[in-house]
């Protein structure tokens, strides 16, 4: 199969069809599983094979080295190299190792972060997506849609200003 380099724009395609995507109040556990069905539907509307939890080419580390981890979405696509696609709150060092062997394996990876930002750059190989929430009380998110709202009006520009002495009132005069 030939490699195609279309990382870059798979990964703007699933950032934009997050866009819509807003709750209040979520704990993060179900901020994770929305996100993970979001994927899913995604890959889906692209007409791409989606597997949850999917095998990765990652052994796990002993003493369960004869099993593999997985990723949380892989999508196999008819004419192009698979996309795998991992959901973390955190900066994991093991996410990021999974993720460059699966790019070196010809798997096009796509890190999705969500929280209330810094997100650290990955390497280039792991195209980064990111999915802002802010923080409610209790340990709990909210994302919000953007307000379509027009531009405001401003007022019209004064050129000169004239000083206006008003007069004193009877009760503030010493």
């Amino acid at each position: 199969m030939e490699r195609a380099d279309d990382g870059a724009a798979v990964a703007a395609s699933l950032e934009s069809s997050l866009d819509a995507l807003t709750f209040t109040n979520l704990a993060a556990d179900e901020i994770s599983t929305r996100l993970i069905e979001s994927v899913a539907g995604w890959a889906r509307a692209q007409g791409w094979r989606v597997y949850r939890r999917a095998p990765s080419v990652v052994r796990l580390p002993p003493p369960m080295q004869h099993r593999h981890s997985v990723v949380d979405v892989a999508c196999a696509r008819p004419s192009a190299p698979p996309v795998v696609v991992e959901v973390d709150r955190a900066d994991r060092a093991r996410t990021l190792e999974k993720l460059i062997a699966e790019a070196a394996a010809g798997r096009v990876p796509i890190w999705l972060r969500w929280g209330t930002g810094g997100f650290t750059v990955p390497p280039p190989e792991i195209h980064l997506v990111t999915f802002e929430v802010t923080r409610a009380t209790g340990g709990r998110f909210t994302r919000a849609a953007a307000p379509d709202l027009p531009a405001p009006r401003h007022s019209p520009r004064v050129e000169t200003t004239t000083a206006v002495e008003l007069p004193l009132l009877p009760e503030q005069s010493p």
